[in-house]
């Protein structure tokens, strides 16, 4: 009973920060959820070939992971203004192989400029999928669809069947995808750094709190004086960016770069974003959670291979758990919403 009172006498700022609180926890839970299912496939996995936690196992573990965590990150920005970046992968692959290309042709190329070269290509694709989006008014569906296209033709053409081996890179990029740092590789330590980047821009910057307005309801958001089209484009544009950076760091990773670089690869990072707590109807989700995700999934096919299950398996353990991500994030939306009426209604008694 006296809850009940404190709740019908509480302030509305009191009541969206109980809100705000619940869907916070709602996400820890999520995100628990996938810790849970990580030990749930990895102890098993280590019980059958103990060899898989050794620490060059867990590191080369990392290291498959880093790239699509990486662009979860810049996909969950999006994600959760209630739009999607389908173009990530071709995206990765155009930047991959020019930046290759410029190191290949230009010997004397300083490392950060060929992988400034790379961030370069990656936020001018952005720019354009958020012009289309945000100010073109196109669903971001279609945008990113045509452009996914679009950009793997440019890429093709560009290569002219190509490829770039790691005998004509400088040694610099290469111990880049190779070296540690106290035992960590680095490319982990630099998709950690992104993942904390983004993190600390959407809990603490006004900017970035109202992408999670705008993906909540967007007329609301624009008639509460939310700038929606700026923020809708500045998502594509990070989303872009941190592709472009993605893809020279492909170039560190593997060496051999060709036009089908990074081909596919947008199904997993939705997919890890999906299963990492984003919703996928926007408003809700964590850039950790999304890199979680992409763990998760990177770590069953590692388990798979190890197990040796026949690849196939592979897409379909990974559509599986697509669709009960998808599934769980609505009964909990149901469930929040429910939570919140139930407020609301105990206020206005």
């Amino acid at each position: 009973m006296t809850a009940q009172l404190d709740t019908a006498t509480a302030p509305p700022s009191a009541r969206r920060t109980a809100a705000r609180r619940l869907s916070t926890r709602v996400g820890r839970v999520r995100e628990l959820g996938i810790v849970v299912a990580l030990a749930l496939v990895v102890i098993p996995t280590a019980i059958v070939n103990p060899r898989f936690i050794q620490a060059q196992s867990l590191r080369d573990l990392l290291l498959n992971a880093s790239i699509v965590a990486l662009l979860a990150v810049g996909q969950t920005l999006v994600v959760v203004t209630r739009n999607v970046d389908l173009s990530v992968g071709s995206v990765l692959g155009l930047s991959a192989f020019l930046t290759a290309q410029q190191f290949a042709d230009h010997p004397g190329t300083p490392l950060l400029a060929g992988i400034g070269l790379g961030v370069a290509i990656g936020l001018a694709c952005g720019l354009l999928n958020g012009l289309l989006v945000a100010l073109g008014n196109v669903p971001s569906l279609v945008v990113t669809l045509g452009t996914l296209y679009v950009f793997r033709g440019i890429d093709y053409a560009l290569a002219q069947g190509r490829q770039v081996n790691a005998a004509n890179l400088p040694d610099a990029l290469l111990d880049l995808g190779s070296s540690r740092v106290l035992g960590i590789p680095v490319l982990v330590l630099i998709t950690v750094v992104v993942i904390a980047v983004a993190a600390v821009y959407l809990r603490s910057y006004r900017s970035g709190r109202e992408l999670y307005a705008i993906g909540s309801n967007p007329e609301a958001a624009t008639l509460a004086g939310i700038p929606v089209a700026r923020r809708t484009l500045t998502t594509f544009v990070l989303s872009g960016l941190i592709a472009g950076l993605a893809g020279a760091l492909w170039v560190a990773r593997y060496g051999t770069v060709d036009a089908a670089a990074g081909t596919g690869l947008e199904l997993q990072v939705v997919a890890a974003v999906v299963v990492g707590g984003v919703a996928i109807f926007g408003g809700s989700g964590t850039v950790a959670g999304a890199a979680l995700g992409a763990l998760l999934l990177g770590t069953i096919t590692s388990c798979l291979v190890v197990l040796q299950i026949p690849a196939f398996w592979q897409q379909a353990i990974a559509g599986a758990l697509l669709l009960s991500a998808i599934t769980v994030d609505r009964l909990l939306a149901l469930r929040l919403a429910k939570a919140l009426r139930t407020s609301e209604g105990t206020s206005h008694a």
